[in-house]
């Protein structure tokens, strides 16, 4: 059965059939065979992406409160970076640790930091998706979990209205968009566990795991316990009946985990400076009038992601996914997927729910501007892309089903994900010459900066290089002077003033 040239989807096979269509042995081996040939190649699209992108983080350089970052870590070490955090700036300890972890090589930290998060997030989820498959009782030709992991990835990166503060902006990076693929990873020991000690393991690193992400971000925390609270909640439509147990618990300590690392960022001196520089002491961000105003900053904020068609990329990913994956014969699944309305339902809600509650918590400290700070949005963008990949997958097996328009499914879907590439591809060429032309203008000035100081200068001239709306000393056209103390430190200079022209 052929449903497109070059595509076959050939039914569910039979062991020890024969015949087209009836699991001949021939005729799988060579439908796989195929099938991995062009995903594989389907995949070098978001993969280019990707690494386009991360080659593109050669021209990341230091801004906003990068700047007091680096001599804190300079003159203190990693662990400065941390107790600063702690002590002064808002609790977050974790973030301090990963903050320190790539302030310590100043510039080089922000090169490689694109590279190295990319590669954590692409191998993070692709780990994932292999190991659902296999817990779900399934099995994928080679080169498809690769796909959908490189899909989610490029589309998770590139689709958000500002690429630059979620993928290239480190201060950004590491608390809204690593964090949740930070979670993510904490699933994956529970998915690889094997007896006794495996479980106990898993149990513990999702401990661990969550007290980090609740001193590591506030927002991916909420994400986490809306996920793990669903587990706990609706684990019976979820899980088999002798996964449950284990699922559930596994969902009990992580929130325990997320609530001790929250109590501590609660009732660390930086926590509670935090919260009386914004007022966040008298203010309550449970008054009827800051959850009104939170939920007309966040429909326009879904006014933004759902009139962003490049997420139809993820939903082709999905589309694939259930287009080509097969039962795996004498697997014991502990997933139950076969209520795709109801497991869609599910993920609709948290993904709703969550990204309302991350808006509710965040629009205390940025009022009317959470709809325009997108880098907040990533911590539920996240589960929002990994929906889609469901929801496509489950439409993908209802249209296999169909096999006579499996064939055209599978080529529609395919062009949608190799569209979706290229529709990601043009803003971030964009976005590529923006940060080419500030990195020699940076590498210009802080050539000059670092001569006339080591001459012995105190006060020198500085102009302000943004980019995709970072804060930069004097923005605003002077008016607004921070971080300029932190720019003067950097250099060892008692102040730097503002000027219109570079040296």
């Amino acid at each position: 059965m052929t449903a497109a040239p070059g595509v076959a989807i050939p039914r569910e096979p039979v062991p020890g059939g024969s015949g087209p269509g009836r699991g001949s042995g021939k005729g799988l081996g060579l439908f796989r065979s195929w099938t991995a040939v062009w995903t594989t190649g389907l995949c070098l699209l978001p993969l280019g992406l990707l690494t386009a992108g991360a080659w593109l983080g050669r021209h990341v350089r230091p801004s906003a409160d990068e700047w007091c970052f680096l001599p804190k870590v300079r003159d203190l070490g990693v662990w400065g970076m941390v107790e600063k955090f702690y002590a002064t700036d808002n609790g977050r300890i974790g973030n301090g640790l990963l903050v320190g972890m790539y302030a310590q090589f100043p510039v080089a930290g922000h090169q490689w930091f694109a590279l190295i998060s990319g590669v954590i997030m692409l191998v993070v989820l692709w780990a994932l998706t292999v190991l659902l498959l296999r817990r779900a009782g399934r099995t994928a030709p080679r080169g498809v979990p690769l796909l959908v992991a490189s899909m989610i990835t490029a589309v998770f990166l590139f689709a958000t209205p500002n690429t630059y503060k979620t993928f290239y902006w480190p201060a950004a990076s590491v608390s809204h968009t690593l964090a949740p693929v930070l979670a993510c990873a904490a699933a994956l020991p529970l998915l690889v566990a094997r007896g006794r000690r495996g479980m106990i393991a898993a149990l513990a690193v999702v401990l661990v795991a969550g007290v980090f992400m609740g001193t590591l971000s506030e927002e991916a925390s909420v994400v986490c316990l809306v996920v793990l609270s669903a587990v706990v909640l609706l684990g019976r439509w979820i899980f088999t009946e002798r996964a449950l147990t284990v699922a559930r618990c596994w969902a009990l300590v992580g929130m325990a985990g997320i609530s001790i690392g929250t109590i501590v960022l609660m009732t660390s001196p930086g926590g509670r400076r935090r919260r009386d520089r914004f007022g966040l002491e008298t203010t309550s961000m449970l008054a009827p009038e800051s959850l009104i105003a939170s939920l007309r900053g966040y429909v326009r904020i879904l006014e933004t992601v759902f009139t962003t068609w490049q997420y139809v990329g993820a939903i082709a990913a999905g589309v694939l996914l259930g287009l080509l994956v097969r039962s795996r014969e004498g697997a014991s699944p502990v997933l139950l997927p076969s209520r795709p309305l109801l497991w869609t339902s599910f993920g609709a809600l948290a993904f709703l729910l969550s990204g309302y509650l991350c808006t509710v918590i965040t629009y205390p400290v940025f009022g009317a501007r959470v709809v325009t700070a997108q880098r907040t949005w990533n911590d539920y963008l996240l589960l929002y892309v990994v929906f889609l990949v469901g929801a496509g997958a489950f439409l993908g097996r209802a249209v296999r089903k169909r096999e006579r328009r499996a064939g055209v499914a599978t080529a529609l879907a395919a062009a949608a994900c190799a569209a979706a590439v290229l529709g990601l591809a043009v803003p971030l060429s964009h976005l590529g010459h923006d940060m080419r032309v500030r990195a020699q203008k940076w590498d210009r000035q802080d050539q000059y900066l670092r001569a006339q100081a080591a001459k012995g200068a105190k006060v020198l001239p500085y102009t302000p290089l943004s980019v995709a709306g970072t804060l930069e000393p004097f923005g605003g056209k002077g008016r607004n002077v921070w971080p300029a103390g932190c720019v003067a430190d950097y250099y060892h200079l008692d102040r730097v003033t503002y000027s219109t022209r570079l040296p």
